[in-house]
């Protein structure tokens, strides 16, 4: 069974819908701890939100009053919604465990550390985000990260070629 195979038949198996995944959140900060958190959201941002429309790019968690608040996430307006439409970068409170809010609240205190949110999908006909507590890395950091992507991917496609002509 090929790699690509292996990896179709993971998703087949995962019940999540991925509406939005952050890219870039990976390769700035280096992920320390990951939590799942419900949204609190309205009718018509659930309806954007099967229609796959989302943006994590720019956004963050933010404690606040012991209560974690979703910020700056772009979910665009229904277009098929009428007058009561949502604004598309609202604060969303999201749903954790009170040990989980007093935890991030005081790790995301420590200099450098930050709350980003990695994922947002429907699970089990729930909207969820995956949020994680992050450290930013350095420019010198991101450098060397890619420098061991590239070489990991001319050592498999070393591999590879060796395997072809063998």
């Amino acid at each position: 069974m090929s790699n690509k195979a292996k990896g179709a038949k993971k998703k087949a198996d995962d019940p999540r819908q991925v509406v939005a995944n952050n890219k870039r959140a990976r390769h700035d900060f280096v992920i320390e701890d990951v939590f799942e958190a419900g949204i609190v959201l309205s009718g018509t941002e659930v309806k954007a939100l099967r229609m796959g429309r989302a943006s994590l790019v720019d956004g963050y968690v933010a404690i606040d009053h012991d209560e974690a608040w979703l910020e700056n996430v772009h979910i665009p307006e229904y277009f098929q919604g009428t007058w009561n439409n949502h604004t598309p970068k609202r604060k969303r409170k999201l749903l954790l465990h009170r040990d989980e809010i007093d935890r991030l609240g005081v790790k995301s205190r420590e200099k450098g550390h930050t709350i980003v949110p990695l994922r947002l999908y429907f699970l089990d006909g729930r909207a969820k985000v995956e949020i994680a507590l992050a450290r930013g890395k350095k420019e010198y950091d991101k450098r060397q990260t890619l420098r061991e992507k590239q070489d990991m991917r001319e050592a498999q496609r070393a591999i590879r070629q060796k395997e072809l002509l063998s």
